[in-house]
């Protein structure tokens, strides 16, 4: 009896959740998966590799590091722009490492594109905790400067700037999320580049006693080089709490639990971002409690499960708003990143709720895996097409998408086409403000999207709703990854 009344439940659950989130098609997830990975590509400095499949960008930033006299050369873009900032690189790194980790067997051919995104960065990242000693380098290139320009990444001739925390100008919460991002990294290379794998986490180790022993907050010791771009808004316990898990999950050393206990971080808040690590590091801790039945753990899986619960429409704890369309919509600005930070957890957790048949409930409400699931497929399938807009949030992916990207180097006719440099201001009147589709295509990149009403402009100057970024794309590698497994 108990039984049949669980099905029941859960069959009405499943139909309210089919008319909320009605799906129209069936995606390529495989094909999106390829080309999210390769979105990488795009964002790339230093100087390219033989095997560059996004042809139009060229060699930049070859001098990165110079003004203080060392090399740090390579890692990534952030967004739009020609800047390297180490804090939303690193959560980029790790979520990337995290998805990998989680979903490599899944991937296919795309494992080893996944691995040389993360290297890519973490190659980069080994040269900042080296570079010189008590410092630790956390960005190169003036954001301020930079953002006055409308040029290329492959002629930029804005000041390449070199920032750095130190012991008397302290940044726990980067040093926290490239301890993180190193550690994570090392779990994807352990069993293919052992050496490399011990590298990087023998470094975790040491930048992530750095972030502890030294306290403070990058945003102040760095001032307008972090904010407003990418300040720490929600402090640097985060970032201790989210490199203190990833540690543990790649030592197994209990001394990492017993720090995050003297923490106190146990804010469950309704998102999770580059900035806000909470919801993401109850995740990977609850981990052991669901999947290891490991006691010590509980209170992490309960924290995890009331994010979820406050994820969940139809949850009496829900703080989250969807659109007419079915979208979780957060913030104004730049929505996707919490979309794909979000459904990368729910796919995560789902993954973990069925190796155990596992059952969440949330007040009255019972919720399975399948729950998770389906709200988790439902972001995924907005991202990718199915939405009032019909349109593509990924570059490249389909028919119809966004054309008018705010990317320098996409917006900007390629070297091969136009050798000489534009200067700082000159792409702005020709090819910034032109109606004209961008000349090249940033492959798999995703932009900010739709507005609170599910429509997106696709206006190069809507820089809120049109601008990719790395930690869009690196939360949403995982998602693509486990749907497209669930259909083979």
């Amino acid at each position: 009896m108990a039984f049949r009344v669980k099905v029941s439940f859960c069959l009405i659950l499943f139909l309210s959740f089919s008319s909320f989130f009605f799906v129209q098609g069936v995606f390529n997830y495989r094909d999106a998966l390829e080309k999210s990975i390769m979105f990488f590509e795009g964002q790339r400095s230093g100087k390219l590799p033989p095997n560059q499949r996004i042809s139009w960008r060229g060699n930049s930033g070859l001098s990165d590091g110079s003004l203080a006299k060392v090399d740090l050369t390579g890692g990534y873009y952030d967004a739009g722009d020609n800047i390297k900032f180490n804090f939303p690189m690193a959560y980029t790194t790790t979520m990337i490492s995290w998805n990998t980790i989680e979903y490599g067997k899944r991937m296919g051919p795309q494992l080893q594109n996944a691995r040389a995104a993360i290297r890519w960065a973490t190659d980069y990242f080994l040269k900042c905790a080296n570079a010189a000693p008590n410092k630790l380098f956390v960005g190169v290139g003036d954001p301020n400067a930079d953002h006055k320009c409308w040029e290329r990444p492959e002629d930029m001739d804005t000041v390449r700037s070199v920032y750095y925390v130190s012991p008397s100008n302290p940044g726990s919460d980067v040093a926290g999320e490239m301890a993180a991002a190193l550690a994570a990294a090392s779990l994807v290379f352990r069993s293919i580049d052992p050496v490399y794998s011990k590298k990087l986490l023998g470094n975790a180790v040491k930048v992530f006693r750095f972030a502890v022993q030294y306290r403070g907050s990058y945003s102040d010791s760095l001032g307008s080089a972090a904010c407003p771009f990418y300040c720490s808004y929600s402090g640097y316990k985060d970032e201790l709490y989210w490199g203190a898990a990833w540690l543990l999950r790649a030592t197994n050393d209990i001394s990492y639990l017993n720090f995050i206990n003297t923490l106190g971080a146990n804010d469950v808040p309704d998102l999770f971002s580059w900035d806000n690590k909470y919801a993401g590091a109850h995740v990977l801790m609850a981990r052991r409690s669901v999947v290891g039945n490991d006691n010590r753990f509980d209170s992490f899986r309960q924290h995890a499960e009331d994010f979820i619960c406050k994820i969940l429409p139809n949850s009496p704890y829900s703080s989250t708003q969807y659109t007419k369309g079915g979208l979780i919509y957060k913030l104004p600005e730049d929505n996707l990143q919490y979309v794909t930070s979000i459904t990368s957890l729910l796919t995560t957790y789902a993954k973990y709720m069925a190796s155990k048949k596992r059952t969440i409930n949330c007040g009255n409400l019972l919720v399975t895996e399948k729950t998770i699931r389906s709200l988790a497929k439902r972001q995924v399938d907005y991202i990718l097409g199915d939405n009032p807009m019909k349109m593509s949030y990924m570059v490249g992916y389909g028919t119809n998408y966004p054309r008018r990207v705010h990317h320098r180097g996409s917006s900007l006719p390629s070297l091969a086409r136009h050798p000489q440099s534009f200067g700082c201001d000159g792409g702005f009147q020709p090819f910034y403000y032109t109606a004209n589709a961008n000349p090249n295509i940033l492959v798999g990149a995703i932009v900010g999207g739709p507005n609170s009403n599910d429509f997106f402009l696709d206006e190069r100057t809507d820089y809120s709703h049109s601008e990719p970024a790395t930690y869009i794309n690196a939360a949403f590698v995982g998602p693509l990854a486990y749907f497209d497994s669930s259909k083979r």
